[in-house]
């Protein structure tokens, strides 16, 4: 076990090194699609690249969440993320309901750097085709 200093500075240490690996300017929350966000996520047990659809707009999350569903089975292809989950009802660790599109990778963990390089080219790969879709299907999306 690690105290949670030791596990703070493993995380800080992970995106510090995934920063200088992928030195790329990522959308992320710069969508410009209200409630429309893309995240990384690494924690003790799995990696996740995600689509999150988290706006208190209920109909707005309806709407965006509908655009996609439309869209799954391109984006299910293997040209983008053939392995997504749609997730309409995803709750996050605080509570709130969101709707989430995801891909993970099981079996790594943040505190075990040997997993570290796997975990970035996964996310790295994965974001990559978000992104790509994205483009894509912007005018769909919007």
């Amino acid at each position: 076990m690690f105290s949670k200093a030791e596990s703070k500075k493993l995380r800080e240490d992970f995106w510090i090194a995934f920063g200088k690996s992928y030195p790329r300017k990522w959308i992320l929350y710069n969508t410009k699609v209200k409630g429309l966000a893309f995240k990384f996520h690494f924690d003790l047990k799995k990696a996740m690249v995600s689509i999150d659809i988290e706006t208190d707009d209920l109909e707005r999350r309806i709407t965006l969440w509908e655009k996609f569903q439309s869209l799954q089975s391109l984006l299910q292809s293997e040209e983008y993320l053939p392995d997504a989950v749609f997730d309409e009802a995803f709750f996050l660790s605080n509570g709130k309901e969101i709707s989430r599109i995801y891909v993970t990778l099981e079996n790594v963990s943040i505190h075990n750097k040997n997993t570290w390089q796997e975990t970035m080219i996964f996310l790295s790969q994965h974001m990559a085709r978000i992104e790509l879709f994205f483009q894509d299907f912007r005018e769909i999306i919007e």
